[in-house]
């Protein structure tokens, strides 16, 4: 008699785990039901960024000191693709850096709410006098110099969040990579310096996964 009672008490739990598993096992298909159609409904996308202008107006080494100052005015734009989703952009930095190693100071944009197709356009000028520049990538600038070819990176990161009708999203973070071909004629001397003032181009360039490769520009690189 006892163990019919312990019998019937193991199957009585293990019946309500069953029931408690299917229960479970129901909400998360309706969940996933329900994201499915939000997401085919809003089909959200993520922002469009396009650097329209990177103009190099100061690239110089100092070889004895190992200090690196550069000065960029750059022009990005920003376009939010979706019907139904807004964005706002909390906190933009922008920087330059060269093989990883930022070389300008951040410029901070400001903050704006982006609503459905809306562009946003900036233009910060990157400033990073006298940074203190590692040997080894002295070395590789100096050779990009000699080579005729320098890329630099201008990069974004952020913290953005959506709105869908009244709700406001939580943040999320947002890091955008662009890539900026510059072309160098060398000249003789003891240092070198990219001047670039009067260089510009005008082609909007998409910031296609994190990197984009813009049109090549004619710099001086003077020794």
């Amino acid at each position: 008699m006892g163990k019919d009672c312990g019998n019937h008490h193991h199957d009585h739990f293990r019946n309500g785990c069953r029931r408690l598993l299917k229960v479970l096992l129901g909400l998360a298909f309706i969940v996933a039901v329900i994201a499915l159609i939000v997401y085919l409904v809003l089909r959200p996308t993520h922002p469009g960024f396009f650097l329209q202008d990177a103009s190099l107006r100061q690239l110089d080494l100092s070889n004895s000191s190992g200090l690196l100052s550069t000065s960029l005015q750059i022009t990005v734009a920003s376009r939010n693709p979706n019907d139904r989703v807004g964005v706002y952009y909390d906190r933009l930095d922008v920087y330059a850096s060269y093989k990883d190693q930022q070389i300008t100071v951040a410029a901070s944009l400001p903050a704006v709410y982006q609503g459905h197709g809306d562009v946003d356009v900036w233009s910060p000028v990157l400033d990073g006098p006298n940074v203190p520049f590692a040997p080894y990538l002295a070395s590789a600038i100096s050779q990009d110099c000699q080579a005729g070819h320098l890329v630099l990176h201008v990069k974004i990161d952020g913290r953005v969040r959506c709105k869908v009708g009244s709700w406001i999203s939580g943040h999320y973070h947002l890091f955008v990579t662009c890539r900026v071909n510059y072309t160098i004629v060398p000249q003789l001397g003891p240092w070198w310096r990219i001047d670039t003032s009067f260089e510009k181009f005008y082609m909007s360039v998409p910031c296609l996964d994190r990197t984009v490769a813009n049109r090549a520009k004619l710099c001086i690189c003077t020794y």
